[in-house]
């Protein structure tokens, strides 16, 4: 039997947060540890019952909102996987959670089905590209900028990580060694100014250096 996958849900609307705790409890992959209403209050019950795999995390909350609370566990707990749930569907919004550190960001209209196919995805990748990130971002390729130059390598790293592979299969559909893709990440982390592979994708379509992923 596989291991389930351990799940936080940091929200500070108390009926939302349980009706998502007890929905989630239905799929047998899923123990909902435990669940939070801000960000200090995650940091305590973390404290108590050790690191989980991911946690869905609310943006408007008080005390420590999601984007302080998604810096500090990429701080203090990199391997933790975060997911956005959020009411908010704008651009800047979205943009700002990503580069906070979060790995995918979902509405909190999504169906349950959705959301644990982002959790397992997230969970394995590290990363989700829904269709509402990519079709935000979408529009914003299409504003004038200055794009990075890349090489022909470069690019087809960042199209083969759009495209949910890991760093291990990358390597394999280049026929490159595993430490010369890492060489591919961290130049283009300083062409792109970022400093996960969530953000590079994003900049990737932003910049329109890579499709739109389709789902």
């Amino acid at each position: 039997m596989n291991k389930k996958i351990t799940l936080a849900i940091v929200d500070d609307q108390a009926l939302f947060c349980l009706g998502l705790a007890v929905l989630m409890k239905e799929f047998e992959e899923i123990d909902v540890v435990f669940t939070a209403k801000n960000g200090m209050e995650l940091q305590d019950k973390i404290k108590k019952h050790g690191p989980i795999d991911v946690v869905l995390m609310d943006i408007s909350m008080p005390i420590m909102d999601g984007y302080a609370t998604t810096q500090w566990l990429n701080c203090n707990y990199p391997s933790i996987r975060i997911l956005a749930l959020s009411m908010f569907d704008d651009e800047k919004t979205i943009i700002q959670m990503i580069n906070c550190g979060a790995g995918g960001y979902l509405l909190k209209e999504a169906k349950p089905a959705e959301v644990l196919h982002a959790i397992k995805v997230v969970k394995t990748k590290g990363f989700y590209t829904s269709e509402l990130v990519t079709g935000r971002l979408a529009v914003s390729s299409k504003k004038v900028k200055i794009k990075p130059v890349l090489t022909e390598k470069e690019r087809m790293f960042l199209e083969l990580s759009a495209a949910e592979l890991t760093h291990k299969e990358i390597a394999l559909q280049m026929h490159v060694s595993h430490r010369t893709v890492d060489n591919y990440r961290d130049s283009l982390f300083k062409k792109l100014n970022t400093r996960s592979k969530t953000g590079l994708i994003i900049q990737g379509i932003e910049n329109g250096l890579i499709n739109i992923i389709k789902k």
